[in-house]
């Protein structure tokens, strides 16, 4: 049987993103609960507005959406987005930004200290990685990467799906999914490979537990989660945690 992981490892998970790029931007166009989620996350980020000298980081943009909430935000911050799939990034960069938002492609866990310097200007001050890390074939080494490219005492907010301890949360999960969210994408692209594969890939990925058991190994502290309201209750959720400061890092 073929998991999400083995999909993310070969890269046909960027490859269905390309092909359903506009159409999923669509889809989260029509749900406002989605674009509300994103902002709660950034405000949990607990950064000070308007951004003013604040580098972010947006990785796995996507069309945008993650992106815009930064900016709403924090509005004269300096955001780069960055995203591994051209179909999606084409569908952002078609939006219009002020300067001070620009976009890379790149995969996310290989981006370095050094390309973020040159992106930002500097280490990155907060890093927002929504409906990411479970895409990606290791968990560990994104997170390890987003270690590295965090100033001490910079943040990072995983806004992403987690029902692995929750047997009602799997419950709706996939009544929603096969009521809702898979007939939809399939109607919108013609076909449903990208939406199972978030069915599925949900269904295979950590549990609440265990993610921030991963954050902590990677060298994180103030380590944290909290539910998004609404029928996602106990479905998505906000992880946080920060880069040590200089001198309380022991890695």
């Amino acid at each position: 049987m073929t998991t999400s992981t083995d999909l993310a490892r070969t890269g046909a998970v960027t490859d269905e993103f390309d092909h359903a790029a506009a159409a999923y931007d669509r889809l989260v166009a029509a749900h406002p609960g989605y674009h509300r989620d994103l902002r709660t996350s950034v405000r949990r980020l607990a950064l000070p507005g308007p951004g003013t000298g604040l580098r972010l980081l947006d990785l796995g943009c996507g069309t945008g959406a993650s992106t815009t909430a930064l900016l709403e935000a924090f509005p004269t911050a300096r955001i780069v987005g960055v995203d591994a799939s051209p179909g999606m990034l084409e569908v952002a960069e078609a939006k219009q930004w002020p300067s001070n938002v620009t976009f890379h492609r790149a995969r996310a866990e290989e981006m370095t200290p050094e390309r973020v310097g040159e992106l930002l200007e500097g280490p990155a001050d907060a890093v927002l990685c929504a409906y990411l890390i479970r895409n990606l074939p290791d968990p560990d080494v994104l997170l390890a990467s987003v270690r590295a490219l965090l100033r001490p005492g910079g943040r990072l907010a995983l806004h992403e799906y987690s029902v692995a301890d929750s047997l009602p949360a799997r419950a709706v999960w996939n009544t929603v999914c096969w009521g809702v969210i898979i007939p939809a994408g399939r109607a919108l692209t013609g076909r449903s490979d990208l939406f199972r594969h978030l069915w599925r890939s949900v269904l295979e990925f950590d549990g609440r537990t265990a993610l921030l058991a991963r954050m902590r190994a990677a060298g994180l502290e103030s380590v944290a989660d909290a539910p998004l309201p609404g029928w996602r209750y106990g479905i998505t959720h906000t992880f946080v945690g920060r880069r040590p400061l200089e001198g309380s890092d022991e890695r």
